[in-house]
């Protein structure tokens, strides 16, 4: 660990993360900011990258390997307090920052603390505006997102500053794209329904037996046979549904950069790959084959110019996003990202005393909901009996609550089937395990 004393006239800035999506997001932003120190905090949790995913996540940045830091979340103040970092950019789902906020809360001098979502956040969800609600900032990536969230934070009564900021691993790709590969995006719970995944398959199957003479690869972030977890829980597994396919339908680990290297197009239904895609030039097709909706996460896309049909996956017909939708989704004009502008006032007013702490309240239902949340993040890192005896009681009744959400769910404006608007101001109705290899409804969380 590096003391302060030995960095002068360079903002300190430690990025806390834990789960895939978030480790890339937070090693992209932080080596983005200029004239800085970077560091990454590696918080054990049951999603926590392996190393693997680690050096994938930080490919293309500049963060070197002795800048990365794995440790137990009760570490987490003891070593904030002996780095004394300038800004905590804290990148996890809502409960994890809910979590290491409590930590932060703890630390004297306290660091001005970032957060944000790891790419595509469109609609703009109820639960992730709540959980970051005491951070000094939230990143957004587009004027379109902007205006989401701040239309989300008034009507959900929050006080949200926002800070437009360049996707950060977005760029130009230093040579252009000459490749042959048609690249799958794929993601672990966009389509959910097992009969979509099927036919989700059966696409890329087609699609392979079109042309022998060219790859399909299926981008994917884990291996769960080697213990590798990603930020959400895949129930139909693609591999699986994959285990008869020809030969030049292929599995691939590797960082999205690289894939993309080689490709000829990019096929998703809503993956963040497809504005890492558009941003090195290659063209994409969002799948619009199961619909066009909030809990697909693809309404985003809709007057792009880039959705397409299972037909033109298979006959690779891409497509290149119009000008006008690249402005307002993720291609604004990089001197309108002023997020670092934004930190940087943030700082200065730490420093003089005029920016007061944000502190976590303390959970409604006292001791025992405080446990609730420490294990529904930490899982089986979190070794308490008071975690344990929370999560016998609280997850049969989570678990009902988003059953009952799933069916009784509010609609009308603002609703998760309101596809004409760009938030949702009611829960989120899904949920994703806490203990990965157990594949019980009973260990759940809210999703952001």
């Amino acid at each position: 660990m590096t003391p302060r004393g030995d960095r002068p006239g360079r903002m300190r800035v430690v990025a806390i993360a834990d789960a895939d999506s978030f480790v890339k997001w937070a090693a992209a932003l932080i080596d983005s900011a200029p004239a800085v120190s970077p560091h990454l905090l590696l918080v054990k949790t049951p999603l926590v990258v392996s190393v693997a995913q680690e050096h994938a996540a930080l490919s293309g940045t500049g963060i070197r390997p002795e800048a990365v830091t794995r440790l137990g979340y009760e570490g987490l103040a003891d070593w904030l307090m002996h780095d004394r970092p300038d800004v905590v950019v804290v990148a996890g789902r809502g409960p994890f920052v809910r979590l290491v906020m409590r930590q932060i809360d703890r630390v004297s001098p306290r660091p001005v603390v970032v957060s944000g979502l790891p790419g595509i956040s469109i609609p703009a969800q109820r639960g992730a505006a709540l959980y970051r609600r005491q951070c000094d900032l939230m990143i957004v990536h587009s004027r379109r997102e902007r205006r989401a969230f701040s239309d989300l934070a008034d009507r959900l009564g929050l006080s949200l500053r926002l800070g437009l900021a360049t996707l950060p691993f977005a760029r130009p790709a230093p040579v252009p794209s000459a490749g042959t590969d048609l690249v799958f995006a794929a993601q672990a719970i966009v389509p959910q329904e097992a009969a979509d995944r099927v036919a989700l398959a059966g696409i890329l199957r087609a699609a392979a037996h079109a042309d022998p003479s060219r790859r399909v690869v299926v981008k994917l972030r884990s291996r769960p046979d080697q213990g590798e977890t990603e930020t959400h829980f895949e129930r139909t597994e693609l591999t699986e549904l994959l285990r008869d396919r020809p030969e030049n339908l292929v599995f691939s680990y590797e960082p999205m950069g690289v894939a993309l290297a080689r490709a000829e197009g990019l096929v998703t239904v809503s993956s963040t790959a497809a504005i890492e895609a558009m941003a090195r030039g290659v063209p994409v097709i969002a799948l619009d084959t199961f619909g066009v909706s909030k809990s697909l996460l693809n309404t985003v896309f809709v007057g792009s110019g880039v959705q397409g049909s299972a037909e033109d996956v298979v006959a690779r017909r891409f497509r290149v996003a119009n000008e006008r939708w690249l402005r307002n989704n993720y291609f604004h004009d990089p001197a309108e990202s002023t997020w670092w502008a934004d930190v940087e006032e943030l700082v200065a007013a730490r420093r003089r005393g005029d920016l007061p702490a944000r502190p976590v309240p303390s959970p409604r239902g006292g001791l025992l909901h405080e446990a609730w949340q420490r294990k529904a993040v930490l899982g089986s890192e979190d070794r308490s009996a008071a975690g344990a005896f929370a999560m016998a009681i609280g997850a049969p009744l989570v678990w009902a609550i988003l059953r009952a959400r799933r069916i009784f769910g509010r609609r009308g404006a603002g609703s998760w089937s309101d596809a004409a608007t760009d938030i949702t101001v009611t829960p989120a109705r899904y949920q994703d395990p806490i203990v990965r290899r157990v594949r019980s409804p009973l260990a759940a969380v809210v999703m952001d």
